[in-house]
């Protein structure tokens, strides 16, 4: 019975974005993937509230996209920077096959007066960055937690708005977008990390006491 309930639900999705490539994300509505797929309002409302939680069904399958690729047997001898870019560009994939719709499911998340959906669509954004940090086997804490995150956010973010309009073969722009800002990223850190702190001079008791140490 569970299995039945969870193909009902993956042949919603299916048909919500199959007649969303016909027409437009927009234009579709509950009645019509009732219809398509024979089958009452009702048993929609079992798996789905409301049209927006077939977007975020939609994306659930593009995070369980992205974790599968950490399954990959030479994943983890990689480095940090290639596998955050295996990982997203991974989790894009899942969604190339109807990137048009994808690009009008998150139009409509803008759109003003939509408020309580533009809320779920940060904590959307939220809850994907925090399972591609876990994918990546990133365990740094607070503070730089707070800083990486921040960071990981704004380049996920431009990276899939990139993605939208890219129209290159297997999206290898944004491919070479997103390894160009890992690989400086990557850089910047291991910077950081190797410039030693510069001691300041020593001023009055300090330098007194410095001097008669020396001795």
């Amino acid at each position: 019975m569970a299995t039945k309930k969870q193909n009902l639900k993956q042949q919603i999705v299916d048909t919500a974005l199959a007649l969303a490539d016909k027409r437009s994300w927009e234009a579709i509505r509950l009645h019509d993937i009732a219809d398509e797929l024979k089958i009452s309002l009702d048993d929609i409302r079992q798996h789905f509230r409301e049209k927006e939680d077939i977007i975020d069904a939609w994306f659930d399958q593009a995070d369980q996209a992205m974790l599968a690729v950490r399954e990959r047997k030479d994943f983890n001898d990689k480095p940090i920077n290639e596998k955050l870019h295996d990982l997203l560009m991974g989790w894009l994939a899942a969604l190339a096959e109807h990137r048009r719709v994808t690009r009008q499911m998150i139009v409509g998340k803008l759109e003003p007066g939509h408020i309580h959906y533009q809320i779920n669509g940060l904590l959307r954004v939220s809850r994907t960055v925090q399972w591609w940090r876990e994918a990546a086997g990133i365990t740094s804490t607070l503070p730089r937690r707070a800083f990486e995150e921040t960071a990981l956010t704004s380049l996920y973010l431009a990276t899939f708005f990139k993605w939208m309009l890219d129209d290159s073969e297997n999206s290898e722009s944004t491919s070479r977008f997103l390894k160009q800002a890992l690989d400086s990223a990557c850089r910047l850190s291991r910077r950081c990390h190797r410039q030693p702190m510069k001691q300041k001079p020593a001023s009055g008791k300090a330098a007194e006491l410095q001097q008669t140490q020396g001795t």
